[in-house]
């Protein structure tokens, strides 16, 4: 049974779901040339910990060194039924190091240091390999409290709500000036696309599982799909070839997004039938793996790696993204018991990082992959009744066999004195011994350091200076940190 063009476009939603989902990356020599020519045989992973992630418990003082961290620790974090108090014996297993402003002892949180299958240590073990890099105190100025608010400013790095930037993602920026209409350099694993990956020239993808994503077709008459596939494509390619910018965007997406339905799918049985990948499989999501879903996240990006790194035609993406949401701990959120919120969302991430981490190493891609992490803000440094309020500065993590890890930045200053009126640590590029870490800065080293973009270029268009008073702004960039080559 034949059918018309807007029989096709009413029933199947198609165009608007390549305009979702996002255009394609072509087998082809020009832009496998491309490329190499940016950032070579590399591949960049963002995780979002959905809801404020408690900072203070997840990277903790233990000792005052040469000031009052600890004691300001224990004033504002309490003992007993509710309490949220990290003691040193708990805390003992996941010693980091030193602060490098105060000299205290600090340790992430006990959960990072679980690993319940197959062996153990979960972040930890990265962090004693130095494979992690434990950025403290990032925020920036002016920061809210909203959660809707402060995700689109870490998504948009655009705290100041500059016009220039309105609409795009940081990464977006940086695909949109390195890859080509017809590329697909990165998916979110997710039924929508990443706010940090937005943006008009480039795709990217959105997968919940590979091994499910197809061309959205109806129900109707099924012996049409063949059909409705090729009126798309006629659809589409038409579009890509048109003069408005916007419709050749659309057509594009739709044209690359009908290839990626063909060629993602297959990548699932690539990975799980191959007997060197079954024993992560398992350890992942097998009857006695982690099953959790920054784990099976985690199996879906490395089904995609493992395509990419045996050459599987028009599979080429190099960018990720995936969240793990509970974050928002106003109550029990609890402390180092396993049964609290907070153990056991750190308990999942780490974990299910320490399984990514040991398949990348088994496939030889340990030193080609760099892994980031964080949440919109952190929490209130003084607990609430057996929670935490919304708060500002927190941690970040950087995860890979190309990181060179250890502490990088100060311990926000926790004293009572310090906070503001909302009881929250506060943002300052003063040169004080507490100053903050940016997260931009974060940022602009990974663009730089891994991904190979000149400086010049990430602050004329990914990440423009702020304009305003030096200690309260960020107007003047560190993107040489150390913990990139």
């Amino acid at each position: 049974m034949a059918i018309t063009r807007r029989q096709f476009l009413q029933r199947s939603g198609a165009v608007t779901a390549g305009a979702l989902l996002g255009p394609s990356l072509f087998d082809n020599l020009f832009v496998r040339r491309a490329l190499a020519s940016t950032i070579g045989d590399r591949y960049f992973v963002v995780i979002f910990l959905d809801g404020g992630n408690d900072g203070l418990n997840t990277v903790t003082p233990v000792t005052n060194g040469g000031g009052t961290l600890r004691n300001d620790y224990e004033a504002a974090r309490q003992t007993g039924n509710g309490g949220l108090r990290l003691l040193p014996g708990a805390l003992a297993g996941t010693l980091v190091g030193n602060d490098p402003n105060t000299g205290a002892q600090l340790a992430i949180h006990p959960g990072f240091g679980d690993m319940i299958a197959p062996a153990s240590g979960g972040l930890k073990a990265l962090y004693d390999l130095g494979k992690v890099a434990v950025f403290q105190g990032c925020g920036y100025p002016s920061y809210s409290l909203s959660h809707d608010q402060s995700r689109t400013i870490w998504r948009t790095a655009n705290p100041l709500g500059l016009g220039t930037l309105s609409g795009t993602g940081w990464m977006g920026r940086y695909l949109a000036q390195n890859y080509a209409a017809l590329d697909i350099p990165g998916v979110t694993i997710d039924d929508s696309v990443a706010a940090e990956f937005r943006q008009t020239a480039t795709s990217v993808l959105a997968i919940p599982r590979v091994r499910n994503f197809g061309f959205p077709v109806d129900d109707f008459a099924p012996d049409d799909q063949m059909a409705k596939e090729a009126a798309f494509d006629a659809l589409c390619t038409a579009a890509g070839m048109g003069l408005q910018p916007t419709d050749a965007y659309i057509g594009n997406s739709g044209h690359a997004t009908l290839i990626s339905t063909q060629s993602y799918p297959g990548l699932h049985s690539l990975y799980v039938n191959d007997p060197s990948r079954k024993v992560f499989n398992d350890q992942y999501v097998g009857t006695n793996g982690l099953n959790t879903s920054t784990a099976r996240n985690l199996l879906e990006i490395a089904k995609i790696i493992n395509g990419v790194n045996q050459g599987v035609p028009n599979v080429d993406a190099r960018f990720f993204q995936l969240a793990n949401g509970g974050y928002d701990t106003h109550s029990d959120q609890g402390a180092a018991a396993t049964d609290g919120q907070q153990y056991s969302l750190h308990q999942e991430v780490g974990n299910a990082l320490k399984v990514f981490h040991d398949d990348l190493a088994d496939m030889g891609m340990i030193d080609k992959v760099v892994v980031m992490v964080w949440s919109e803000f952190s929490r209130r440094i003084n607990q609430n009744d057996n929670g935490t309020d919304h708060g500002s500065q927190g941690p970040m993590f950087v995860i890979g066999g190309a990181v060179n890890g250890g502490l990088y930045g100060n311990h926000p200053n926790i004293a009572a004195a310090a906070l503001d009126d909302d009881g929250n640590t506060v943002y300052s590029q003063d040169a004080n011994p507490f100053r903050s870490t940016d997260f931009r800065d974060v940022y602009g080293t990974i663009l730089k350091h891994w991904l190979n973009m000149p400086q010049a270029t990430i602050l004329s268009s990914v990440l423009p200076l702020d304009t305003g008073s030096a200690s309260d702004y960020w107007t003047v960039q560190n993107f040489d940190l150390s913990f990139l080559p």
